[in-house]
């Protein structure tokens, strides 16, 4: 049998799609794993897709370990860098010593 994909689910779901397979899971950093519901698992083993025997042990965590990034939130935060940045860098040389519109 293979093993499903974990990661990304909340922890109840993980529990439902491991036991539906026929597999068990361990939360090496969770002993209070069978209560943990909305935690999101971020890493498991072994890999989704790997051949397993039935009633095999699928180990989850929740918290990356030390090293192992965390990049927290990726959404956009505002305010955004200043507009027009890149294009002040590719207008066409000239004259920097130019006024503009003096006559």
């Amino acid at each position: 049998m293979r093993v499903p994909r974990l990661v990304g689910l909340m922890a109840v779901d993980a529990r439902e799609a491991a036991q539906a397979q026929g597999l068990f899971l361990n939360a090496p950093d969770r002993p209070d794993f069978h209560r943990a519901v909305v935690d999101y698992v971020v890493r498991q083993y072994p890999q989704p897709g790997a051949e397993v025997p039935r009633d095999s042990m699928v180990y989850v965590w929740f918290d990356l370990g030390d090293g192992e990034g965390g990049g927290g939130v990726r959404e956009p935060r505002l305010p955004g860098p200043p507009r027009g940045g890149l294009q002040r860098e590719l207008d066409e040389p000239g004259d920097p010593y130019a006024v503009l519109g003096s006559h």
